[in-house]
């Protein structure tokens, strides 16, 4: 490994910039960061010993004095090592990671440095977008965390140690964050080395297990791009391989061990709660996409791993993963069919609990069929808006697109709470657009129906797909409400088809089932719709995600 002098400077930033055979992106990057102004003092880019033309675009910005490259001979196989090259090359107080394919937003880190010196913060947390590509749709990283318009409560706060607010856990990220430099190397703090994947987990539970002081803020910090169709995807995104997901266990495990060895044993069970949470049911309602041999390996791996839980962590989880870490160490292998396809639902976003609603022989609501009889446990206590309701949808499309709703009953759960009324909000994916539409709620032999209609029209978007995700707001006699994500039904089959709008203008339509069985609806109208058609790109276009 090689690298140019380290120049002398004020105390200011160090900007990290890690790339490997990215000579794409790698520019932007640098310059997303050398357009911060004078608060960055260095941009140093740490080549992981690339084979494309990354070097000659690190090379185009010799006129540059704040670049400073650092080139590996080596690839390290993962992104830790090259991270730790680049703190330990960094000469400013303060350090900020930066990947080639993403962006700093402008102001950044000024906006991070005032914090930090105003708060005499070690770690300043600020917040991450994650930006789709090529749609440009954008969604906050942990909303729960950073995004006050979802409830968050942190923002504006300093904390002397997470212990506290243990909920902490679930922000993973290094690259949203400003950190001392000196409280790094006072505390050892590096990435794992090697061909460790998800090494921020680690580096992050470092961080937390160090009781920093930390301050969070709403400054908009870092772009994170998710781009679904590169060639070469990131790691986060390579969930079809069975390695993936056991080299996110490792890096979890790993993580209790950082917050068992550290005496932070709160932090350790927040840790595996976060785990049953999030990181399991994300893998597990894409299970029937994969192999049936995958699909074995998954189960058993995973088994594996929970069996060493604690009790108290489990029963910290919310309540559908509650039932999920049963049904997985109950029973010995991975279910087919509709079983199957009762736990993917359960792990959606929005979890849900579909028909039938089998019970064991004393009455008791189960998850499972025997002989495991796994019991949904604390669902008589939940709140109306905690319930997992299946809302099931059909739609017909012209020149008003219906949706006619199937509001099921929860093993008595909903006809207790006496339903009323249903507003579904059809929410577009790429610009957040929302509409909405209120209709009374009619009882039926098995649930309720309640059907809504829309001009097609408004949800066309010019120039364009627009999809739609449907979502239907429950109210009850009591006034409380619940939250469902509108699924297409079992054993539904996608529909395309062109209708004809008014004027007699063509559309395009598809009705489909998303990898967790939500129903999304996808337009395209007028002459744009019709060359799509004509061009034959009709079958790619709406693959699109």
């Amino acid at each position: 490994m090689s690298e140019t002098p380290r120049p002398q400077a004020p105390a200011r930033v160090s900007v990290v910039v890690i790339a490997y055979n990215d000579a794409a992106h790698v520019g932007d990057a640098v310059r997303s960061a050398l357009a911060q102004g004078e608060a960055v003092g260095e941009v140093v880019v740490v080549d992981d010993a690339s084979g494309d033309t990354t070097p000659e675009v690190l090379a185009g910005f010799a006129d540059e004095p704040r670049v400073r490259p650092v080139i590996r001979r080596e690839n390290s196989g993962g992104c830790g090592t090259p991270r730790n090259d680049g703190v330990d090359a960094a000469v400013h107080p303060y350090v900020l990671f930066l990947d080639s394919d993403d962006l700093l937003l402008p102001g950044a880190v000024d906006g991070l440095l005032a914090v930090a010196t105003e708060q005499r913060a070690d770690v300043v947390a600020g917040v991450c977008v994650r930006r789709e590509l090529p749609e440009g749709r954008e969604t906050v990283w942990a909303p729960t965390l950073y995004d006050v318009s979802q409830g968050a409560t942190l923002p504006g706060t300093v904390l002397d140690g997470v212990e506290k607010h243990p909920e902490f856990v679930l922000d993973t990220l290094s690259v949203n964050k400003l950190y001392r430099r000196d409280f790094l190397d006072r505390h050892a703090i590096r990435f794992p080395d090697g061909a460790f994947h998800y090494e921020d987990f680690v580096f992050s539970a470092r961080v937390q297990a160090a009781a920093p002081r930390l301050a969070v803020t709403d400054v908009p910090v870092y772009v994170w791009h998710v781009r679904r169709q590169a060639a070469t995807l990131s790691i986060s995104l390579r969930r079809a391989s069975l390695a993936n997901w056991e080299h996110r266990i490792a890096a979890h495990a790993a993580v209790v061990d950082v917050f068992r060895t550290a005496g932070r044993p709160a932090l350790a069970q927040a840790a595996q709660t976060k785990f049953l949470d999030y990181d399991l049911p994300m893998y597990l309602r894409e299970l029937p996409q994969r192999t049936a041999a995958y699909r074995a390996d998954w189960w058993t791996v995973t088994r594996a791993h929970l069996a060493g839980f604690e009790a108290a962590a489990v029963a910290d989880a919310q309540a559908p993963s509650r039932w999920l870490h049963a049904a997985l160490t109950a029973l010995p292998a991975v279910p087919g069919g509709a079983e199957l396809t009762r736990f993917v639902e359960l792990a959606a976003p929005r979890p849900r609990l579909v028909p039938p609603y089998p019970s064991a022989e004393d009455g008791t609501p189960v998850l499972a069929a025997a002989p495991a009889d796994v019991p949904l446990e604390g669902l008589a206590a939940l709140a109306p808006a905690e319930l997992p309701v299946a809302v099931d949808g059909s739609v017909t499309v012209g020149a008003s697109t219906r949706l006619t709703l199937t509001v099921h009953d929860l093993y008595g759960r909903v006809a207790a709470l006496g339903p009323v009324a249903v507003r579904v909000v059809f929410t577009e994916r790429v610009s957040a657009d929302e509409l909405t539409a209120d209709t009374p709620l009619l009882p039926m032999a098995e649930g309720w129906t309640a059907t809504v209609s829309l001009p097609t029209a408004k949800l066309l978007r010019a120039g364009r797909l627009a999809a739609w995700s449907l979502r239907a707001e429950l109210r009850y006699a009591d006034g409380s409400t619940g939250n469902a994500e509108v699924r297409a039904p079992q054993g539904f089959a996608g529909r395309r088809g062109m209708v004809l709008g008014r004027l007699g203008r063509v559309l395009l339509v598809q009705v489909v089932a998303s990898a967790r069985r939500g129903l999304v609806l996808r337009f395209a109208g007028g002459a744009v719709g019709a060359r799509q058609v004509m061009s034959g790109r009709f079958k790619r276009l709406f693959a699109m995600r």
